[in-house]
């Protein structure tokens, strides 16, 4: 056996050896009595097998990583059936490919460390673990000795990268968003469902958690989120996997935005009915339940245009004539604003539109109010 091996590819040898106990079990039924059959094969699987399974697993450009490296799928299978009739035989190939699958997956951490693209990075991680899921399936039987192996792996080097949390969140804000060219609704689920497994793998849930709620929050409030099935169908996996504690915030910011929508619809019946000026601004305001957003305690220190200011007034008179003893914080960090300018000067007038954050909206306001450079006043409308 020794020279043999010596002399073939770990592939061909592996054959060999499976047609030889084939062919010494023929022979002990023909020729023996039936009770030594079983002797006989050990035996042969003693000296074939037993004795050079390290030397076969580690063949250079035969063995378990070239097989691999090259998806030799059937060969991988036929080398799993052989193991298995020896005594820690498929512990010497598992052993084997989660060495190679730990290799690989600090590679990818590696990568990222050097400026991989964080969707690119969980990407990578996704493909690795498809790749390695067909083996299990295709090659080794879905032996839980490979599923658990596969599992311990992964969630050693995902956790090898301090930003796995955060890069998680981004790969499924990216998938969430409106805008994901090429992909049905379906195929969005698929995907989230693998980004599942991952996730498990996370020590730092709660980490995950805190990007999660604040990416959730843009695609809420900007209406960036591909749709509101999608969304809950991904808080449906996330509370099945940590439960409903995890998840409370995350479905109250829902409910909150299902309550504004209610709101500002009374909001604009009492406009009309009452014929209230809004400075000529398109007010929309998204009552947030403190707790629930990443929101902050206190305004923060942003000077908002007086024409914001008078319509949220006319709006905050009205909620609170609903809702008395309740309070109002402003949060322009958390808002967008649609700013229309017509310039004036040596060059044909011209208008521009743009969308910014309700903060940045104060810069150009700012500015109008500084410059008396052009004969005509530069017309400002937001949008809260």
């Amino acid at each position: 056996s020794q020279k043999f091996l010596s002399e073939n590819s770990a592939s061909v040898y592996i054959k060999r050896v499976e047609a030889r106990i084939t062919e010494e079990a023929e022979r002990a039924k023909l020729y023996l009595d039936e009770s030594t059959e079983s002797h006989i094969v050990e035996v042969v699987e003693d000296e074939l097998i037993k004795k050079h399974m390290r030397t076969i697993v580690e063949m250079e450009n035969s063995g378990v990583v070239y097989m691999l490296k090259n998806t030799k799928t059937d060969d991988l299978a036929c080398m799993y059936k052989l193991f298995s009739r020896v005594k820690d035989g498929l512990k010497t190939i598992a052993d084997c490919v989660s060495a190679y699958l730990r290799e690989q997956g600090k590679l990818l951490v590696k990568e990222e460390e050097t400026g991989t693209n964080p969707i690119t990075f969980v990407q990578n991680l996704l493909d690795l673990k498809d790749r390695f899921d067909y083996f299990l399936i295709h090659s080794f039987d879905n032996d839980k000795i490979f599923k658990n192996m596969i599992s311990s792996d992964f969630e050693h080097f995902l956790n090898l990268n301090s930003k796995s949390p955060e890069y998680l969140s981004l790969f499924i804000d990216d998938k969430l968003k409106k805008g994901c060219k090429g992909m049905s609704e379906q195929e969005i689920e698929v995907i989230l469902d693998k980004t599942m497994v991952l996730f498990r793998y996370l020590l730092e849930k709660d980490v995950f958690e805190r990007y999660y709620k604040a990416h959730l929050a843009k695609r809420l409030l900007l209406n960036k989120s591909v749709s509101d099935d999608s969304e809950k169908n991904m808080i449906s996996k996330l509370k099945t996997e940590c439960g409903c504690q995890f998840t409370s915030k995350l479905e109250g910011m829902f409910k909150d935005m299902s309550v504004s929508n209610t709101i500002m619809e009374e909001f604009k019946t009492h406009v009309n009915s009452h014929n209230l000026s809004l400075a000529g601004v398109d007010l929309s305001v998204r009552i947030l339940t403190t707790g629930f957003w990443p929101t902050q305690s206190a305004t923060p220190n942003c000077n908002i245009p007086k024409a914001a200011q008078t319509a949220f007034g006319v709006f905050k008179t009205f909620y609170l004539g609903k809702h008395s003893g309740r309070q109002l914080t402003l949060q322009p960090q958390l808002g967008t604003a649609f700013i229309n300018a017509v310039f004036y000067g040596n060059k044909s007038a011209g208008n521009e539109a743009d969308g910014a954050s309700s903060s940045n909206a104060v810069v150009p306001t700012v500015q109008q109010q500084r410059e008396n450079t052009s004969s005509k006043p530069q017309p400002i409308k937001c949008a809260f």
